[in-house]
Parts: structure tokens; sequence; C-alpha cells
């Protein structure tokens, strides 16, 4: 089982205590192997976090510790490569356990069934607020209609297989996104349900400005439609401007006066934003392919504690 942590103090002495009871139980009823392990990775945490996770002293308890804060996603990477090839299968969950733990026994079950990847999956979301709810229907819908495949409500608690590990570690991408790559890989695959729990300290590390800079963050990882907008909207401009041409042309014949100024303005105003607008998203894909280029480390670890 891989843990990323982030700041996560206040949660882990709890977190960690039913995280070790229900690992232990695993073992006590054959679910699990005696040589199975528990991994935390603090992702360059500036609290007590790694001192907390340093301290542990459990013989089947590892730890990474990353030089500074690479994100989530790379934290969860850090964690499956450091220990890829070392075992059957891998769980990622978040410390802070309000996705189920209690359900990883139903993964392994589908993992013996032969299943690759086993997506854990919200049965609801009535634990959110209306406001959550509602941008994370659109989340999904949104992505569904750009082409990327996804799993409904489902983040980033999942079991993958080694050999679907394998194939993941092929995927040499900077922005990482890891709700679309697994879907991608293909393999069999399947889900297990479960009802989010209420966060009972500590506090969400995704906020609404995190969230939608992951939410653009995975559309311009995964799809060109942003690009087919701007084409959309340039052609769309084109057309207006053309209608407009037309409908002065006829004014001028027709002997009508015409102030001008303000049309001028207005239509410098629609198409300079226009412009812009463009550029910008042109400028997310060419920026992505730079720092692409430069082919630096996706994570450094700083300290690991292997047992």
């Amino acid at each position: 089982m891989i843990f990323p942590c982030y700041n996560e103090e206040a949660v882990l002495p709890d977190s960690s205590t039913k995280i070790f009871n229900y690992f232990e139980g695993l073992i006590k009823q054959h679910i699990i192997s005696s040589e199975s392990r528990i991994c935390f990775v603090d992702d360059g945490s500036r609290d007590k976090t790694w001192k907390i996770i340093s301290k542990i002293d459990k013989p089947y308890v590892n730890a990474i510790k990353l030089s500074t804060n690479f994100g989530h996603q790379k934290a969860l990477l850090a964690g499956l490569s450091t220990f890829a090839n070392q075992f059957d299968a891998y769980v990622t969950l978040d410390v802070d356990l309000q996705d189920d733990i209690q359900v990883v026994s139903q993964m392994i079950e589908k993992f013996k069934e032969k299943n690759e990847i086993v997506y854990g999956v919200r049965s609801d979301r009535t634990s959110d607020h209306f406001f959550k709810r509602k941008t994370a229907e659109i989340f999904y819908k949104m992505f569904e209609k750009m082409g990327v495949k996804t799993v409904y409500n489902h983040a980033d608690f999942r079991l993958i297989s080694n050999r679907a590990l394998q194939h993941f570690l092929k995927f040499n991408e900077t922005h990482l996104f890891l709700r679309a790559i697994f879907p991608a890989i293909g393999l069999k695959h399947t889900n297990v349900y479960y009802k989010r729990l209420k966060r009972e300290l500590g506090e969400s590390k995704y906020p609404l400005k995190k969230m939608l800079s992951f939410a653009w963050d995975g559309i311009t990882s995964f799809s060109v439609a942003p690009l087919k907008f701007v084409l959309f909207i340039g052609l769309l401009a084109i057309v207006i401007s053309v209608g407009l041409l037309t409908w002065a042309s006829i004014q001028l014949l027709l002997g009508n006066t015409i102030t001008g100024w303000y049309s001028t303005v207005t239509l410098i105003i629609f198409f300079g934003g226009l412009q812009t607008f463009a550029i910008g998203i042109i400028g997310e894909y060419v920026g992505k392919i730079f720092i692409q280029t430069k082919n630096r480390p996706r994570f450094l670890i700083e300290e690991i504690i292997k047992r």
C-alpha cells in the first residue's frame, strides 16, 4: 500500500493506527502475504509529517521523503517506481482515509479474479457540498466530451498489478494525470464501490484553485480539444467579421450614416480578446512541450527507509 502525504501531521497519528490495524488483519486472515509492505511518501511536507513517519517502528513500513513538494501525482509515481517488480500488486490510497480502506480486501478479491486494475469508485457524492458535487460532475462529463477516457467518480484510490505498473512506467510525460493514464493502459479491469468518509482531522489539500488547476492540467495533457475550440472560435470570428463587413457595405450603398467609432472599438476589443484567448491556450501546449523537452527528473528522493 502506498500513501502519499503532504502536511499531514494532524492526521497521521490516528490514520496510521487504523492503517496498521487493518493491514495486520489482512495478514492474519491470509488475504495478503506477510512479505507485504506499507509505504508512506512524504511529498516535501513543511510540518512534522516526516518526523512522525520516520519514528514509526513497524517491520512492514517503508518510507520515502521527496526533496521538495513535487505534487500528489508524482508522489504516487515515486512510491510505485521505487518498489516496481517487488510485489504482485500495489494499492494507492490517500493517508486521510476518506477513501474507505476497508474495501481494499474487495480489491484484492477482484485482483485474484485476474483483474489487472481495480478502481475504487465512489457510490455517491452526498458527503460533498452542492458546489463541489456539481463541479465534479462537470469535470467528468467535460473529459468524456473531449475524448479523454476516465472512470466516473474515481480519483486515485486503485489497485494495480505489477504488469499494469510496468505499462504505466512507460508513460514518460512530465505532467502526470493518473486518472486518465491507467484507463489508457487497458488490460482487464473492474470497479469496487464505496462511500467516501468525512475528513476528521486536518484540511483538504485540494482547494478550489488547486482543483481547477488539476483539471486544466489533465485536459491539456490528454486532449487537443482546446486547440480545436480555438480553431472553431477563429472560424466563427471570421464569419462574424464578414457579416459585419457586408452589413456596413449595404448601409454605405443605401446612404445611411455610419458613425464608425463605437463599432470599430467594439470589434477591436472583441477580436483582440479572441486572439489573446487563443494565444493563451496555444501557449499552454507550447509550455508543456518546453517543459517536457527539458527531460528533468519528475521527482527527487532525499531520504528513504526501506525494510
